[in-house]
């Protein structure tokens, strides 16, 4: 199968080019690509290392899901990525939110930059996370990690019923039963404490079993 890793537009790019095999995935801050210079969303590189110094960073964290007819979630997406060094990594959609972004624009916004144009996902209005998740630069504090910095995540599952082509650096969506993503072979395969993510998800929409 053909993996598809085209060069996302610098709106949409991370700001360290690709995640670099981060647990927290970025969205929009970064050094701006000409002509983008009129965005105020864009940091350089050392505006985001003194904001990641000294303020929490927020961010919206999804994990897709597919529904039967009675609303039950019968599979959730994990995502396949690829480490510079070469390490197959799990993970969930996530990204930061811009200056003067709406939450549900963010999310809706690193879903399609993850999952493709063609995912469809379902947003209500006003979406309510079902946990926020704390990650600090140091391991041991909460049940997540980010060696980079101290970020804020508003976690929501959110139904898709198009089809997903992942984009940026992932390489493929995995589409698992809720015993398989709950698994601890799968726990082993992410990074972050994201497996403890997974399965507060699946728990808030009585999937856990």
């Amino acid at each position: 199968m053909a993996v598809r890793t085209p060069d996302p537009d610098p709106a949409d790019r991370d700001d360290d080019g690709a995640r670099r095999g981060h647990p927290l995935g970025d969205g929009s801050f970064g050094s701006p690509a000409p002509g983008n210079a009129a965005n105020p969303g864009w940091l350089t590189d050392v505006e985001l290392a003194e904001a990641r110094r000294r303020l929490p960073i927020l961010y919206v964290e999804a994990i897709p899901v597919r529904t039967d007819g009675m609303g039950q979630v019968t599979q959730i997406g994990v995502l396949l990525r690829a480490t510079p060094l070469g390490e197959i990594t799990r993970s969930i959609v996530s990204g930061r939110v811009r200056y003067g972004e709406t939450v549900r624009d963010a999310l809706f916004r690193h879903l399609e930059n993850d999952l493709g144009p063609m995912a469809f996902p379902l947003l209500p209005p006003q979406p309510v996370p079902f946990t926020v998740a704390e990650y600090f630069p140091l391991p041991g504090v909460s049940a997540f990690h980010d060696d980079r910095q101290h970020a804020v995540s508003l976690a929501f599952v959110v139904p898709v019923t198009g089809t997903c082509e992942p984009r940026q650096d992932a390489l493929e969506v995995t589409w698992m039963s809720p015993e398989e993503a709950a698994s601890d072979s799968l726990a082993a395969e992410m990074e972050g404490g994201r497996s403890t993510l997974v399965r507060q998800a699946l728990a808030s929409v009585g999937a856990l079993r």
